[in-house]
């Protein structure tokens, strides 16, 4: 008996069309490559959720006063707009927050805006609550994504310099950085801004007959710039500004907070001093103290791409302003140290 072979129609074919195979094998390669290139990689994949969150402030008020007077207000309105599934409202000391969980079938950008105008309703009500300055409580609204939350570098600024002049250095890297299209933004860790603190003597203050309200009150209207409108002059139209913002702490000592009864002036009953605010960030290396930049990259965007452009950022950097004895250190989020060479 004859035996016949067996013929498998897609080994036949690609031996017969041996030149539209090597073709179509090279394009899969290609376009292998460019996807491998071109697609975002980053640590912290982005996880969409769509989830609204608004929070809000309302100083010197227990939990109960914000649940009442904030928290189920916007509830209320939250809970009535279309494509909201969930909702969950937690109340604290002086503050609140609502997350509103939407279905996949509303954008996040929808939802905001729906959000953001159910709040606009809930401050219009008369009823809603002002702070202590007379302007009404503002909620903030925003979406919260992890990928742009965690930073993909580090960037550590150290040398024999105090920390204000590392900051100085670092705000300038900061301004070069945040140029990057990948960058969203960069944070400056381990140093804090300056703040005037004007220190009372109790003792002084109740003896001048002054309250703090005197006190409040004429440090802010001493400390203003006003428009003083417009002045018509030989045809032209010139804007007349009153500027009376202080630019020393130690002006603050000739501010008269009493005038009846006796000039009360602030340096008679308090100590005026200039210096860093309380401490909010640490950073340090090895044990060392250093000013840190976090760079964080916007979603959807290649991690490796921006990372190497921060790297060409900061050479640019160390052949123009900055000091050549900067120690500066690269390091991701898993404590890698990067080469900047």
């Amino acid at each position: 008996m004859a035996h016949k072979d067996k013929e498998f129609s897609i080994s036949s074919w690609a031996v017969d069309n041996r030149v539209t195979v090597y073709i179509l094998s090279l394009l899969l390669v290609v376009t292998g490559l460019i996807a491998y290139v071109t697609m975002p990689r980053e640590d912290f994949p982005e996880i969409i959720e769509n989830k609204i969150y608004i929070s809000s402030i309302f100083p010197g008020n227990s939990a109960e006063d914000v649940e009442k007077l904030i928290v189920k207000p916007l509830e209320k309105e939250i809970k009535n707009i279309s494509g909201v599934e969930k909702v969950t409202a937690s109340s604290f000391q002086d503050y609140g927050m609502i997350i509103a969980e939407f279905s996949e079938k509303v954008t996040i950008e929808e939802a905001k805006i729906k959000i953001k105008d159910k709040v606009d309703n809930a401050k219009a009500d008369t009823d809603w609550p002002n702070l202590d300055n007379g302007s009404k409580v503002e909620p903030n609204v925003f979406e919260l994504n992890i990928s742009e939350e965690v930073p993909i570098l580090n960037i550590n600024l150290k040398g024999n310099y105090t920390t204000q002049q590392l900051k100085k250095y670092g705000e300038l890297l900061q301004d070069d950085i945040e140029e990057i299209p990948e960058v969203k933004k960069v944070d400056i860790l381990g140093v804090d801004d300056k703040e005037v603190e004007i220190a009372i003597d109790v003792f002084k203050m109740t003896a001048a007959q002054v309250s703090f309200d005197d006190i409040q009150n004429a440090v802010k209207y001493e400390n203003k710039t006003l428009s003083g409108g417009n002045l018509i002059s030989q045809g032209s139209r010139n804007n007349i500004r009153i500027v009376g913002e202080i630019k020393d702490p130690k002006e603050l000592e000739n501010i008269v907070v009493k005038s009846y009864g006796g000039t009360v002036f602030l340096k008679d009953i308090a100590s005026i001093s200039f210096k860093e605010k309380e401490k909010t960030t640490y950073a340090r290396e090895k044990g060392v103290e250093v000013v840190m930049l976090n760079v964080k990259k916007r979603s959807n965007q290649n991690m490796i791409s921006a990372i190497e452009q921060v790297k060409e950022k900061i050479k640019k950097a160390q052949e123009s302003y900055l000091p050549k004895d900067l120690d500066l250190r690269l390091s991701m989020i898993n404590l890698q140290e990067l080469n900047i060479k």
